[in-house]
Formats: structure tokens, C-alpha cells, sequence
């Protein structure tokens, strides 16, 4: 059965190009948010099993959004994947730090890149 997965980046270009991309390795996209506060309620409603959210947000960063999505939850939580198209070294830790599994770069993302980090 494939993994549901919700996208959450400002970009509506990155958000088709990730979509097709991440289809076409077996994820089934069911839904998108161009923001952080609509990524949170989006994944209340959908439960979907992965969360791919982009650092740079234009309300609140992804880190934040990894925090209100894991906080607290005994094993409810999706997986929260954090991206940027930025390689920042600090960027991993940081997810981590937050709650999120671990942090893909935009360049790097396809399914295979994501599959360590789901557990």
C-alpha cells in the first residue's frame, strides 16, 4: 500500500514537480498547503502518514510546523520530512530538533531519499 503524503512549500511549481515526482515512486499525494497554518489543519483532516514541509514558509518555518505536528502526539504524529533548497548545515540537526525524521534537499528529493528517514 503506498505511503499517503502531504506537501506543504509556498512554491505551487515545487509542489507539481514534488507531487509527480514523489507519484511516480509510489507515494500517493493527498494534499497540499502553501503555508504553514493551512499545512497544520491540513494534516489534522487528512491524516496522511508522511508530511514533506518546506523550511521557508510564508507565515511560519517548517521547523515550527514539525514541532505542532509531533508535539506531544504518542505515536499519532506522521512522519515529518523537512526540505529547503537550501544545503544550510545546520538544517538537519535543527529538524531533528523539532520533531521532524530528517531533512531532504530540494535537489536531492525522490523517493528513494526519503525512504531512511520513514522508519
Amino acid at each position: 500500500m503506498p505511503k499517503t503524503l502531504l506537501l506543504i512549500d509556498d512554491h505551487r511549481t515545487f509542489r507539481t514537480t514534488a507531487r509527480a515526482l514523489l507519484e511516480a515512486d509510489g507515494f500517493h499525494v493527498v494534499g497540499e498547503a502553501a503555508d504553514g497554518g493551512t499545512g497544520i489543519s491540513a494534516e489534522l483532516a487528512l491524516h496522511p502518514d508522511v508530511v514533506l514541509v518546506d523550511v521557508q514558509l510564508p507565515d511560519i518555518d517548517g521547523f515550527a510546523v514539525a514541532r505542532a505536528m509531533t508535539a506531544g502526539r504518542n505515536g499519532g504524529a506522521p512522519v515529518v520530512i523537512v526540505c529547503s533548497s537550501s544545503d544550510d548545515p545546520l538544517y538537519p540537526e535543527r529538524a531533528l530538533r523539532s520533531g521532524a525524521s530528517g531533512f531532504v534537499a530540494k535537489h536531492d528529493l525522490c523517493g528513494t531519499s526519503l525512504e531512511p528517514l520513514l522508519g
